[in-house]
């Protein structure tokens, strides 16, 4: 990093104050008012942040700020073990559709999905969301199947062997076919196979590019699902082709926002609910959380809203790691994963960063929230209500400090100095907002 760019990472310090905002006093005493528990509970929260030296304890954790990479690697790789983690097999040939459907599932644009696939084996690619170090979402990619010059067994035997390695997370497989492409006789013998050996792993049959069979004057999608005779026909044969192969079958349509189809994706919802019922109830939770539509309908923004999308990725993982009984124990996570995060939204805007200079970029624009951070991790000696506040404020907090990296960025990436007092407001702003978002998370 060069040394204007060091300069720039220690322009953004903010003051620390203990102090709550007007909003949280106000939010207070509208609660006292209405609720007589809330009074007990905002009385006894409010005079536990004013004992606590919330300095003096801070300052161990302030040094995670500057945690050396082996550091952050062992505690994400300790945190990677226990998330939800689902993979999903997508079974199709070419131009079937399979990266729209990352697409739909995780919000980034095509650039971002092309560039993050990485060879696994000598026939599929895998892409990992958010990261590969702390993904929620795992898709590997059959590549070139049905082509005529590949091994179909060798296919087979590698998708086997991948099947085979235990995971901790949930495994599904999803067959994508287009709705006008009948030669699908070397899928078929794939799935056929896969199922036969694994017939407890779920599958989904995707039918997909539905607009390709619409009747010639329909200019847009129909409301959903289609009525058009030329493509339930289409679909109903699909799905007799592959009879005996598939738990649960939709039609989608997942296309790119210069072909004007509104939605771009069609279908979304249906294929998110479907997913969700083959899944157990901690992926299906996931899922459901990461296609939260008030993060911003339009996706496909190589920054802002990509790096939203992003951002709410390492809320769900915050808000999973604090679920804990341990008052304090998860800081030094939770800091390890928003150094891991601002790091990836640093190569989002094109700054290539080492957790050390992501460390101090967070150090750099989380000001007094870290402060308080500490102090409600003491919610969690409140039996019955500890885990759950501390579950939603992670990802609140979380959410807080990715948009204040996005500004950050932002600035650096037009060659401005970060503004300290903006990016405080931006995080100010998102952390109450965000607060309300996730007040339900467990």
């Amino acid at each position: 990093m060069t040394e204007q760019r060091e300069s720039d990472l220690q322009s953004a310090n903010i003051q620390k104050s203990n102090e709550p905002t007007d909003d949280v006093k106000k939010e207070s005493v509208d609660n006292s008012n209405t609720n007589p528990i809330a009074s007990v509970w905002n009385k006894t929260t409010a005079r536990l942040i004013q004992l606590l030296p919330v300095e003096q304890i801070s300052q161990p954790f302030v040094k995670w700020f500057s945690v050396n990479e082996a550091q952050v690697a062992e505690i994400l790789e300790q945190v990677r073990a226990e998330l939800p983690t689902t993979e999903a097999l997508l079974l199709g040939k070419p131009q079937a559709g399979k990266s729209s459907i990352i697409r739909g599932l995780t919000g980034v644009s095509a650039e971002i999905v092309g560039q993050g696939f990485r060879p696994h084996t000598q026939h599929t690619q895998r892409y990992a969301y958010p990261s590969n170090d702390l993904p929620l979402l795992i898709f590997t990619d059959t590549v070139g199947l049905g082509d005529v010059n590949q091994d179909t067994d060798i296919v087979i035997q590698e998708l086997v062997g991948d099947l085979q390695k235990e995971s901790r997370g949930a495994k599904v497989m999803i067959l994508t076919v287009k709705i006008n492409d009948f030669a699908t006789d070397t899928l078929k013998q794939v799935a056929q196979e896969l199922r036969q050996k694994y017939p407890d792993i779920p599958c989904l049959l995707a039918v997909t590019c539905l607009h390709e069979v619409y009747p010639a004057d329909a200019a847009d999608h129909p409301e959903y699902p289609p009525a058009y005779e030329e493509v339930n026909r289409a679909f109903s044969a699909i799905q007799d082709t592959f009879a005996g192969l598939y738990d649960r079958s939709v039609i989608i349509d997942f296309t790119l926002e210069e072909d004007g189809y509104t939605p771009v994706f069609y279908g979304l919802e249906v294929l998110r609910d479907t997913l969700a019922d083959l899944l157990p109830e901690a992926e299906a939770r996931a899922i459901h959380q990461l296609l939260d539509q008030e993060t911003g309908e339009k996706i496909g923004n190589l920054y802002r809203d990509v790096g939203r999308r992003y951002i709410l990725a390492f809320a769900v993982i915050a808000a999973t790691i604090a679920a804990t009984p341990l008052p304090l124990a998860t800081m030094p996570v939770l800091i390890a994963l928003q150094v891991s995060m601002v790091g990836l939204l640093g190569k989002l805007y094109g700054q290539t960063l080492t957790p050390s200079q992501a460390g101090g970029v967070v150090s750099a624009i989380a000001g007094g929230f870290f402060a308080r951070a500490v102090a409600r991790e003491l919610v969690k000696f409140i039996p019955g209500f500890g885990s759950v506040i501390a579950a939603s404020w992670a990802a609140a907090y979380t959410w807080a400090l990715g948009e204040g990296a996005c500004v950050y960025f932002g600035d650096l990436l037009g060659g401005k100095k970060p503004d300290p007092q903006k990016i405080q407001s931006v995080m100010q702003d998102a952390f109450k907002q965000a607060k309300a978002r996730f007040k339900g998370m467990k």
